[in-house]
């Protein structure tokens, strides 16, 4: 696929790289293609020096919702071109940007108060649709839908421009050539000897050999065994083995019962393919004996860790599920994007417990009116600051993936100039 949606939550460093040389220096020429600031003069601001004030035209919407403003309110988008045809125009680009905000509800066509948003390009076959998630009306654009329609909206494109590429579904098992030979039995005989037949073809006669078989050619024809002197836990090990090489060449192989390893054995551990709900039982029992509230706040960190956390890995895991069945078939839609809904789900309660770190520090300690009560201020512009605290523009600078798994991090605007590794290509 090579349509990539992210989330970022620091737009200014986002623009930085988009308009800066890039990790490989592979950014030419970034200019701006099309874009919708409702009134803030986006042309003029997208010179290196301006980036800064942008970023704030384009956060404005978000800034106006105070602490109601989600913790990665910058939507991104990455298309990429087919290598093999000619680039498509700037003005073609624009065309893609503006169809693709409208699909996925980012700026629907005729909608007065849509989201703000811009799109550039940096690179040749390539643009970057850059939104924030607050719309002009107060209200805030819900993107649980988002890939289904980008993807829906991209192979209408796909088939009018012919200049996009799509992918083409994957071939079924059932459509795959298989071997045009005779089913081949594996089965032991009265004599105690374990007997391989229908195996004529040199193909299976070559895998059998390499598994362990003898070959015998006579009056009954071409057979394979295993002599009666192989002890039976060899044969069972042989036989299994050679009917999984088989199989995997496409072969139709009956093994007898007696000769499957896998039903004569049961698994060691029957929750070993659970191995991840295994470890958060144990994170589950270091956050039950944490002794106070440090010890808590690093055993949660394990849950809640922005990009190795289990919520994250949960989250990707659902997204990437949903992206799959679509893969797999078109026509499952609906079950993909209950997936989707899913990892918005799981990344509302990320955003729930964003900067949770300090008060579970405080957990057991000191109660929270007698520790603040010394630092209270009556001061307006005290409690407008501590306010705006929450908002992306002091928020710390993090860009995570949110809909097709890509995790890229970006500094704090305060301790240094705003830099991110720039959007999955």
């Amino acid at each position: 696929m090579i349509a990539h949606l992210q989330r970022a939550s620091n737009t200014a460093g986002l623009l930085a790289y988009l308009y800066g040389p890039g990790e490989r220096g592979d950014h030419v020429n970034p200019r701006l293609v099309a874009g919708d600031g409702h009134g803030a003069p986006i042309e003029l601001l997208t010179e290196p020096g301006s980036l800064s004030y942008l970023a704030q035209a384009l956060d404005a919407p978000v800034e106006r919702l105070g602490a109601r403003a989600p913790a990665r309110p910058t939507w991104v988008c990455s298309v990429r071109s087919d290598p093999r045809l000619p680039d498509l125009t700037d003005a073609q680009w624009a065309d893609v940007a503006r169809r693709l905000v409208s699909a996925t509800g980012i700026a629907p066509d005729g909608d007065p108060d849509a989201c703000r948003w811009i799109a550039l390009r940096n690179q040749l076959r390539q643009m970057h649709v850059v939104a924030t998630l607050a719309r002009e009306d107060g209200g805030l654009h819900h993107g649980y839908r988002d890939a289904f329609r980008l993807q829906a909206e991209y192979r209408r494109i796909a088939a009018e421009l012919g200049h996009l590429t799509t992918a083409s579904p994957p071939t079924s098992r059932a459509q795959e050539t298989s071997v045009p030979a005779p089913p081949i039995t594996i089965s032991s005989e009265f004599s105690g000897s374990v007997v391989a037949k229908g195996a004529n073809d040199d193909l299976s006669a070559v895998i059998l050999k390499h598994a362990g078989f003898q070959q015998i050619q006579d009056w009954h024809g071409r057979r394979h065994r295993l002599p009666t002197t192989t002890p039976v836990a060899d044969q069972v090990a042989i036989a299994s083995h050679a009917a999984e090489m088989l199989r995997a060449a496409r072969y139709d192989v009956a093994l007898a019962p007696s000769l499957d390893v896998a039903r004569m054995s049961t698994p060691a551990n029957p929750l070993e393919s659970y191995a991840a709900g295994a470890a958060l039982l144990q994170i589950t029992d270091e956050i039950r004996s944490a002794a106070n509230g440090e010890g808590l706040r690093r055993a949660v960190d394990q849950l809640l860790h922005p990009e190795h956390g289990a919520l994250e890995r949960v989250r990707e895991a659902l997204e990437v599920a949903g992206e799959h069945i679509n893969d797999l078939d078109d026509e499952a839609y609906r079950l993909a994007d209950r997936f989707g809904f899913a990892a918005d789900f799981v990344c509302s309660a990320q955003s729930e417990l964003v900067d949770s770190e300090d008060e579970l520090r405080r957990v057991g300690g000191p109660s929270r009116s007698e520790a603040e009560a010394p630092t209270r201020s009556s001061n307006p512009s005290a409690s407008r600051s501590a306010a705006l605290a929450v908002s992306p523009a002091a928020a710390k600078a993090e860009i995570v993936t949110s809909a097709f798994g890509n995790d890229v991090v970006e500094s704090r605007p305060s301790a240094r100039p705003p830099h991110a590794s720039g959007p999955r290509r």
